[in-house]
């Protein structure tokens, strides 16, 4: 197995957690930003309040991108093993 194989390999993984992470810490950051928002113009500094819509917005969104997430994690891996017989020899 040469270097550029292994680059390519671990550039592929890489994309495929931007892929899968993405959308749960967009939704994470821009819930975080509107909660935060929320607690500086009321001056409500309840921590629970931070973490409630988060877990709930992130659980959503688990919910409705889950599939596409778990294809791109199998393809990933289909890709990995239907070609291991080049990275063995």
């Amino acid at each position: 197995m040469t270097a550029e194989t292994v680059i390519s390999l671990a550039e592929n993984g890489v994309w495929v957690v931007f892929l899968v992470a993405g959308p749960l810490l967009v939704v994470a950051l821009v819930l975080g930003f509107g909660v935060a928002i929320f607690q500086a113009t009321t001056q409500i500094q309840e921590q629970t309040l931070a973490f409630i819509p988060k877990i709930l917005g992130v659980l959503g969104c688990l919910v409705l991108f889950g599939p596409w997430m778990l294809s791109q994690l199998v393809n990933f891996t289909y890709q990995i093993f239907s070609n291991l017989h080049e990275f063995i020899g």
